[in-house]
Order: structure tokens, then sequence, then C-alpha cells
């Protein structure tokens, strides 16, 4: 029995056509047999013609009916067709994490620094002066960015590459993808403690990948060579998490080992590089190996911008840019050309660089703050490592009761951190005991007392 509603969100021949649908599915209506007529269907139902012509038509187009010239519709042969499986019940959402009011992640940022009016007066000015931007653009990223990123990176970080070498990208991990599939065949070395995350790109991508555990300079180059790696990827101008910085000498070795056998590589990942705040950095791997050397580099502007704006880019060697062009050539670029263009007058009229400048004395005194706070409310056990660069350090608190302790206690005060253990991918207890990841980028000014008050609170304070 067909029971039409009317008003009831769905049109009438939807309705129609779904039950028609079931009853042929289901066997109620047989094979060849013919379906009533277009007007006794619309006079039993108390609708239009048009409504239930609409209705067969549809039945028609599915295969479900067939008309007949001068007789109608009939219902057609399924051959055992199934009827759609239901929608399986959507699983409950998982309850939500409780929401920490002070955020000590690694991953956040002041948004309160993004140059606002700045970027978005040149996007206006983009969108109304420049409608070419609406059109595809070049596969490795605008070359005016490049030019501007190639300057750039000789300037502030030693980087000796043309704009040709340069490949921008939405994000390190749409990069690092890429990388995976130009290295096929190889195996790469990852930090041990590191960022798990390039870990999981590159094996995703294809590339497995081998442990290698970091010593007081960074990775060394004994262990790489016994991983038996022919890639090495690191952080040399600030490890992630512990903070190191790689020395001249170990670079040094490191640019030895790729020189010695072809096919070798070191992914550089020059990560929170432009937050130094008592020297000035160390230069690139990629610098010292020259444009022709053995290394990639890899940035992104997550940090100095905004994680939300999606645009990294890496420089690659020549013999790698050959096999990029020629496998990628296809491919569109992952960022959008208005925020390319954006990019590249920022970085034209020296704002980026004036904006780097601003970012890094804030953050410098936020360190300072948040350290001395913390000093005054934990005592002389506490400890602070990596404190000299990046937007995190390294908190150790002897007799705490143990990271995971000290991570529990901070959540009951609404503190959100990570401990170091969480970094190690193996040897997790080569871990410095009692020692947190303490991230200060998204830490309010204002709210630093607060926040050393709420740990001294959770370790335990002053002894």
């Amino acid at each position: 029995m067909i029971e039409l509603e009317a008003g009831g969100g769905v049109p009438l021949y939807e309705q129609l056509y779904r039950q028609l649908a079931e009853e042929i599915r289901s066997g109620q209506r047989a094979a060849g047999t013919p379906l009533p007529g277009r007007r006794t269907m619309a006079g039993e139902l108390g609708v239009s013609v048009n409504t239930v012509d609409t209705a067969y038509q549809m039945l028609a187009a599915e295969g479900l009916a067939r008309a007949r010239p001068r007789s109608g519709f009939y219902v057609q042969e399924t051959g055992g067709m199934l009827r759609p499986a239901a929608a399986p019940a959507p699983a409950p959402a998982p309850a939500p994490a409780p929401q920490a009011r002070y955020d000590l992640s690694t991953g956040s940022i002041d948004t309160e620094l993004f140059p606002a009016r700045s970027w978005g007066r040149i996007q206006k000015e983009l969108l109304y002066q420049a409608p070419e931007l609406l059109q595809r653009g070049e596969s490795q990223g605008d070359r005016a960015l490049r030019v501007q990123i190639a300057a750039h990176l000789a300037a502030y970080r030693g980087v000796a590459c043309t704009p040709e070498q340069i490949v921008v990208g939405a994000g390190i991990e749409y990069l690092l993808g890429c990388l995976a599939h130009l290295l096929a065949g190889s195996v790469a070395a990852i930090e041990n403690p590191g960022y798990a995350r390039s870990r999981v790109v590159l094996e995703n991508s294809g590339l497995p990948c081998r442990l290698v555990d970091i010593d007081g300079q960074g990775l060394p180059v004994t262990g790489l060579e016994a991983s038996g790696a022919n890639v090495c990827y690191i952080t040399p101008s600030h490890h992630f998490p512990t903070g190191v910085t790689m020395p001249a000498p170990r670079r040094a070795q490191l640019l030895q080992w790729a020189a010695a056998a072809p096919g070798r590589y070191i992914l550089e990942d020059d990560y929170d590089s432009e937050f130094r705040f008592t020297t000035r950095p160390l230069p690139s791997l990629q610098g010292m190996a020259g444009p022709q050397g053995p290394v990639v580099y890899l940035t992104t502007f997550s940090k100095s911008l905004a994680p939300g704006i999606r645009i990294a880019c890496m420089v690659l060697p020549q013999d790698l840019l050959a096999r990029y062009r020629r496998e990628f050539a296809l491919y569109s670029n992952t960022v959008s050309r208005f925020e390319q263009q954006t990019l590249c007058r920022f970085i034209e009229t020296g704002m980026f660089a004036r904006h780097i400048n601003r970012m890094r004395l804030a953050y410098k005194r936020r360190m300072e703050s948040f350290a001395a706070a913390l000093r005054r409310e934990l005592g002389p056990r506490l400890q602070l490592g990596g404190a000299h660069s990046g937007l995190h350090f390294l908190l150790t608190l002897p007799g705490a009761g143990g990271e995971a302790a000290m991570v529990r206690a901070a959540a009951a005060e609404s503190v959100q951190l990570r401990g170091l253990s969480g970094y190690y991918m193996a040897h997790a207890e080569a871990c410095p005991p009692d020692t947190v990841v303490a991230g200060y980028a998204a830490l309010r000014s204002g709210d630093i007392p607060a926040v050393a008050q709420a740990l001294g609170r959770a370790w335990g304070g002053a002894v």
C-alpha cells in the first residue's frame, strides 16, 4: 500500500519512487508486470500525472522499470539486485577531552602576533588587482615567490640555491611524501627521540625508516652507518624535542658520510631556526654543502606565520630536481596562488623580516618571564634545557614523582603538557627522568604567573 505524505520535506515524486523501488527490489512486483497507468496511479494517490511520470522515469533511469511505446511502464528484471544496505547507525561521538585552561603543547602559536592587518591588506589588493591568480600556476610554485624565498634563505640561513631548485608545497608532510617517492628504494634514518610524524609520513609513503639514538651533539655518524640507511632526516639547527644544536664538526662528518657513496642524501628540516635568542644560528647544512651537494633543505612558515597557512618549501639538488620535474610535471601546486603571492609581497617589502624580529623579541621576553616564574615557584631543583632557541624547553624536576605523575598532576591543575618519553620511538628507558616538554608560544604573558603557580601546586612547589 503506497502512502504519500504532503509537506513532509521529501517531494511526492521522490516518495513514490522510493516505495515503488522497494517493492520491485523485494519482489512484491514481479518482473514483466505492468505498473499502474500514470493517470490511474495519479487518481488513486491524489497527485498530479507529472508527479507519477517523474517517479516512473526515475525507476526507468535506474533500470527497475522499462517504458514500452503506447503501452506504459513494466517492471524490469533486476537479476537478483540487492536492496541498498541500510546505512549503519553512526558511531557515538567520543566524549570531548577536557579542555585545559593553559596550553603548553608545542604545536600552538600566539595568534595575536599574526600580522592580520598587513596580510589581509595584501590579500585584498591581490583579489582585486591580480585576477590572473585565479588561473593555475606553476607546479613548483609561482616563480616570484621562489625568487623571494631564495633571497631570504640566502640572507638568513646561508642556503645556496637558485629559485629553480625550490618547490613550494602545503606543509612539510606533503613535501616529505614527494621526497619519499623520489627516493624510492632507499632507507631513511630518523632521530630518536624525534618528530614521529615525519617517520609516519615517510613510511606511509613507502620509505622504510630506522631509528638512530641521538647524543649531545645530535645524530652520530657511527649510529647512522650502523643503521644501513642511505638517507637521514635530521633537525640540526634545533633538534626536536631536546633543543640540541648540531655543532660544525658533526655537520662536517655528516656531509662526509653523504659524499662517501652515491645515492646518499641528508634531509635537513630547519625546524624553529628563526627563533634563536642568544647567538646567530649556524649556517644551514645545505649552505655548507653547496647547491649541488647531497642535502635537501626543508623549511616551513607554520611557526613564523601560522600553522593554518600551509606554506612550506624544499630546496632540491639538481639530480633530484630533474627527477621531480619528470615525475611531478603534471601535478598542480598545492598552495593557493593568492597565499603564495601574499607571502611573496610580504617578504619582498621587508614586512616578513620585521615581523620575525618582533616575534623573536616577544617570544624571548615570554621565555625569560616564564622561566623566572617557574624558578620562583619550583625552586633550585628545577632544570631548564634548550631554552636558548625554539618555542619550548625541557623542564626537569628531580623528586617530582616521575614524568607520568608530573603530567597527571599538571592536568589536574588544568595545564596541558607532554612528557619527554612520548617523543622516544624506541629505547624510552634512555629518556631523562622527571622531564616534560613545555611549550610557551601560545601562553599569554598575563597567564604566566598563574601557570607557574599551578605547576608549583601540582609538583610540590619550591623545596
